[in-house]
């Protein structure tokens, strides 16, 4: 018996159609088409509610209270808030990151370490569009710091530079805008689209000062004023002044680039 009922289930299966996309259909009752009923089925205002603007869908702007005195008026200024959508955030780069890249040979020292070759160790991401404006260098790790580089950030204390001066190397604290770090950062839509890399625009009224002061190592700052900070520091911190020099271009097109 049993081997008749299996000839004759592989009887009919040999005759029905093989399955297929075109074959499947989904169980009865399982798929309900979304129908949508006719307006007067919705009552009296039909859901809209009744007069105004709920009704009319006007809606009103973010932050409007029908009329009162909005939130963002109830309360007085505060001295804190003023001028925060000039503020920038920075991407801390701690002194002890910085030597361990070098020892693992993600950083060349034989070239400037700047916005561009921290990005391309793949382990720092700046937004530029969301008010971050480059590395802000920190002192974790400063003891254990023992590298000579020429180094570029955007935000550098005493200590912090004390610590890499103290080694033969170079700080300098450069401003970007926008537009120029977006460059420095992600320079490949710029190639695509056949754009010329924008040139980096002057700080900002409120980053002038810190930019131009020789104390920070600014790029703005009078290199002869630098050379004698760099001597005062060392002379507070007791640590002998070694020879070092910026890295700066050799190439006639570059320096005419530079010097325009």
């Amino acid at each position: 018996m049993a081997s008749r009922g299996t000839e004759k289930a592989l009887s009919l299966l040999s005759r029905l159609p093989r399955i297929e996309l075109q074959n499947l259909k989904p169980n009865p009752g399982a798929k309900k088409n979304r129908t949508r009923g006719r307006g007067i089925h919705g009552g009296k205002t039909h859901g809209a509610g009744s007069k105004g603007s709920g009704q009319r869908q006007n809606f009103m702007r973010l932050g409007y209270e029908t009329g009162n005195n909005p939130f963002y008026l109830r309360f007085p200024c505060q001295n804190y808030y003023k001028g925060h959508h000039l503020k920038v955030s920075y991407v801390p780069l701690c002194m002890g990151q910085l030597q361990k890249l070098i020892d693992t040979n993600r950083l060349r020292t034989d070239l400037p370490i700047d916005v561009t070759q921290l990005i391309n160790t793949g382990l720092f991401n700046i937004k530029p569009l969301e008010k971050e404006g480059g590395f802000m260098l920190q002192d974790d790790g400063m003891d254990h710091f023992r590298a000579t580089v020429n180094l570029e950030v955007q935000w550098a204390s005493e200590a912090t530079i004390a610590a890499v001066e103290r080694n033969g190397g170079v700080v300098t604290t450069a401003y970007y805008d926008p537009m120029a770090l977006e460059a420095a950062v992600n320079p490949i839509p710029f190639f695509k689209r056949g754009k010329a890399i924008p040139r980096r625009m002057l700080p900002p009224q409120h980053l002038i000062d810190y930019y131009t002061d020789p104390k920070n190592r600014g790029y703005l700052a009078d290199p002869k004023l630098v050379a004698n900070e760099r001597l005062k520091l060392a002379q507070k911190y007791g640590y002998p002044l070694a020879d070092s020099a910026i890295l700066k271009p050799t190439d006639a097109k570059l320096k005419e680039y530079y010097l325009a």
